[in-house]
């Protein structure tokens, strides 16, 4: 087992584009890259932490790859939004690979060079260290499939995921 951290705006919209990839075992919402220790949502949310929205997802590299994964990552968010997706606003929301690995920080920094060209305007994504990671409360958990019709759920997240999963629909069980 490997784990990815990423982080691609609101973690709901990130951690249900993971959700049912074969050779992922879990996707988990959570902070991290800040500088306090366990923060809560609310705190991250306010924008003085230093933490992103992330999502720690464990998988098998002999099932799904590191690259794969990234692939799913430049498709569900727009990495040429320097702290933002859409109205959600503030380094909570930036884009970042948070690397286990040696191996994992060359394969995003290759993957950040191929995916430039598939874009507009310049990738912003930064590589960071996976500081103070902390999981997110329970509530986050799973959030998108609890909660579909919520406003937010309804015009943000399921569109996305629906984008993912029409263009990476391989990789879904």
């Amino acid at each position: 087992m490997e784990q990815a951290i990423l982080g691609g705006g609101c973690f709901w919209c990130v951690e249900g584009a993971y959700k049912r990839i074969r050779g992922v075992h879990s996707a988990l919402p959570g902070y991290a890259g800040g500088h306090r220790l366990n923060p809560t949502y609310e705190e991250v949310c306010s924008g003085t932490t230093g933490h992103a929205e992330i999502v720690i997802i464990d998988f098998d590299p002999e099932i799904v790859s590191f690259e794969t994964l990234l692939e799913v990552f430049f498709t569900v968010h727009d990495p040429t939004q320097l702290n933002r997706q859409g109205n959600d606003i503030g380094t909570q929301y930036r884009s970042c690979i948070m690397p286990t690995s040696h191996e994992q920080k060359e394969t995003a920094l290759a993957s950040i060079d191929s995916f430039g060209s598939v874009f507009d305007k310049p990738i912003v994504t930064t590589i960071e260290e996976a500081k103070h990671l902390t999981i997110a409360e329970a509530y986050h958990h799973d959030y998108y499939a609890r909660n579909p019709t919520q406003g937010y759920c309804a015009m943000v997240v399921g569109p996305k995921l629906s984008k993912v999963r029409k263009k990476l629909a391989y990789l879904y069980e």
